[in-house]
């Protein structure tokens, strides 16, 4: 881990064979401490309201409250705690959903267990994660010469670039505002202008679009 404190983790899956498999992965990670198991949506809130932990892992579907609802509660109530959905539904509905309550990252069950400490890092680290596989499904059919050459197919000024990085690393109006020196409102206006300029109606889909231009952004990061 990039620092030495503990990262304290909830698993939220309603089987419990899922989570003790995946906490076997992780507490092979002697920095990783499991402070709380879930079987329910509810049961997972309800834990990170008590506990408090860096990370919690949630299925997308789960009984009384599914992960994306439960998601956009733990994100509500507690921003400091990342949400990551761990999962087998390798669905861009599903995904769009977790990005749109909040979540900080969405991984296949599918996964090895480097990959998997290795997402925890990076979340920590205020990265989002994804798994290859769901990657290559966001890529879908939209890999374009202009991806493959790391240029956008639609002209941004540097303002809205900055903008759309910020929002697809998990950062609000406000906290985008307090990074730029600029307004929430200035940047309400250049979001609104970015979902116009990119055909999307929601935070989700520019965050895909980001994710799907990752070559172009990483040339021309955030100066800020």
């Amino acid at each position: 881990m990039t620092s030495p404190k503990t990262v304290r983790i909830v698993l939220a899956d309603d089987h419990e064979l899922v989570r003790v498999g995946v906490r076997r992965l992780l507490l092979t990670d002697s920095n990783i401490e499991i402070v709380g198991e879930a079987s329910t949506g509810d049961e997972a809130v309800y834990l990170t309201e008590q506990e408090r932990p860096d990370i919690v892992f949630l299925d997308v579907l789960m009984p009384q409250l599914n992960g994306i609802d439960a998601a956009k509660k733990i994100k509500g109530d507690s921003g400091k705690t990342r949400v990551v959905m761990l999962t087998n539904f390798e669905d861009q509905y599903y995904l769009d959903q977790a990005l749109q309550s909040g979540a900080d990252g969405y991984l296949s069950k599918e996964i090895s267990r480097r990959e998997l400490l290795d997402a925890v890092e990076q979340v920590m680290d205020g990265e989002r994660v994804f798994s290859k596989a769901v990657l290559a499904m966001m890529q879908g059919k939209t890999t374009t010469q202009s991806q493959a050459a790391g240029t956008l197919p639609v002209g941004l000024t540097k303002r809205e670039e900055e903008i759309l990085q910020l929002v697809a690393q998990g950062l609000t109006s406000q906290e985008i505002a307090n990074k730029l020196f600029i307004s929430p409102r200035t940047v309400e206006t250049h979001r609104a202008h970015l979902m116009e300029k990119l055909g999307v109606n929601n935070t989700a889909g520019l965050v895909r679009f980001a994710l799907l231009h990752s070559a172009y952004f990483s040339r021309n990061p955030v100066s800020a």
